[in-house]
């Protein structure tokens, strides 16, 4: 593990030499391929170095987030055009997949602990350095209260079960049973505003609307999986709790999901509905967990795989909008189809991809979802029936608004797609689609 590490550490230097930012660019990708090589379907944990090692699990986040940074690369080409400060950029990115790469590597919980929060500064700092308007301030306090208060009763409980058990290893606690209440909310309290559940999600919409494409990317492909990652790694020291008190969750994120569904209906702008489009898909994966089911811990994973490549590729076309018409609202970015007929192929493949059709991960996530939250209460069927409806419903929503109807007047010019845009999102559609190919390794990882 420790090879990887070392190569992004050297990248650091290279962020601030002339021409370093091809040079980041093609290692991102080397260093996944280098990665993706290195798979072991073991049961256990493989590659183990001093702090680190993984297993399934971190293995296919891990590969999200190196693939997910060179993608951002690729894609904030205003930053490389305009000299915006783009060796603090790139040094930014690279201190992101550092804090990404030892979270989901590592092997003790004060480990992660400390690596979860670490990656909040980069992108806090992204957010505020090459965010778009000047409320990108109140976005980024939003941002850092939100997680760090919720965090805060986590590291006392790491604290206190340190002091019990005399160790921290994720390996060594499954052993244990938590039945202490406090433990129960506090354990997972972070991890549900990183999610973000319905009702700690506010700081979501407002980050991603006053971040940068990189930011809102990396915010949608890997951050909100942290939560997830979270969650699945903390249930197995409270699974007496969690069966008793799970319904408290699962209903609040039903309901929540099904509601900021209707909320994506009436949003104007672009970043905003894929930001609460994200809510939506993140509160079927929080049900998902709670029921503790196997078919909801390998679908969930399978879902945030899919929902990361998805809705980044979905923040890409919007910004692709944005640097075309300088709005992002869906009263200017009407009629697309006529501006740049190309760029609607993609635009439907990732909105369909988005509503879960096939051949798409996302479709087999929710299938075992469905599955799982059904079999753990068929109650629950009334409001999923409303959850993949409106799905479908926004989804078709940003489509076709953003792509039929009259062009806006004032346009007096126009330029069609670069081929690094088509690469770029050919590169999040593709493993979109073709890993449900090997869907047996993304659902029974457990």
């Amino acid at each position: 593990m420790l090879k990887y590490l070392f190569m992004l550490i050297f990248l650091i230097p290279v962020s601030f030499f002339e021409g370093g930012w091809w040079v980041v660019q093609g290692l991102m990708y080397l260093g996944m391929l280098f990665f993706m090589g290195g798979l072991t379907l073991s049961g256990g944990i493989y590659n183990l170095g001093y702090l680190f090692g993984i297993d399934v699990l971190g293995f296919g986040l891990i590969l999200l987030s190196f693939w997910i940074c060179g993608l951002m690369i690729t894609a904030s080409i205003f930053v490389y055009s305009h000299n915006f400060f783009k060796e603090l950029f790139l040094f930014m990115i690279i201190f992101l997949v550092i804090m990404l790469y030892c979270t989901f590597s590592s092997l003790t919980l004060f480990a992660f602990y400390l690596f979860f929060e670490g990656s909040l500064i980069p992108t806090l700092l992204l957010i505020l350095g090459w965010g778009y308007q000047p409320e990108r301030l109140q976005a980024g306090v939003y941002l850092l209260f939100y997680t760090l208060l919720a965090s805060l009763p986590l590291l006392i409980s790491l604290f206190c079960i340190y002091e019990l058990y005399g160790g921290l290893s994720i390996d060594l606690l499954k052993n244990y049973n938590l039945l202490n209440l406090y433990f129960y909310f506090a354990l997972i309290l972070a991890f549900l505003v990183k999610m973000p559940m319905f009702m700690v999600h506010l700081w979501l919409p407002s980050a991603h609307v006053e971040a940068p494409v990189s930011g809102s990317m990396i915010l949608a492909g890997v951050l909100l999986k942290m939560g997830g990652y979270g969650l699945l790694r903390i249930y197995v020291l409270i699974l007496k709790l969690g069966m008793k008190l799970n319904y408290i969750w699962i209903s609040v994120s039903l309901v929540g999901g099904s509601l900021v569904s209707l909320i994506c209906l009436r949003q104007t702008d672009l970043k905003s509905l894929i930001a609460y489009s994200s809510v939506a898909h993140m509160s079927m994966v929080v049900g998902g967990i709670m029921t503790l089911s196997m078919w909801g811990f390998g679908s969930t994973y399978t879902l945030m795989l899919g929902h990361g490549l998805c809705s980044s590729g979905l923040f890409c076309l919007a910004n692709i909008s944005y640097e075309r018409t300088g709005s992002r609202s869906l009263l200017i970015n009407k009629g697309l189809m006529n501006f740049m007929p190309s760029m609607t192929l993609w635009w439907f493949l990732l909105s369909s991809s988005n509503m879960a059709a096939p051949p798409s991960l996302n479709l087999m996530g929710e299938i075992g979802l469905l599955n799982s939250l059904v079999g753990w209460s068929w109650l629950s069927m009334i409001m999923l029936v409303l959850l993949s409806f409106f799905s479908a419903a926004y989804s078709l929503y940003l489509y076709s608004y953003s792509q039929h109807g009259m062009m806006f007047s004032g346009f007096y010019s126009c330029s069609g797609g670069y081929i690094r845009e088509y690469l770029l999102l050919l590169l999040h559609w593709l493993p979109l689609n073709l890993l449900i190919l090997r869907g047996d390794v993304w659902i029974l990882w457990v």
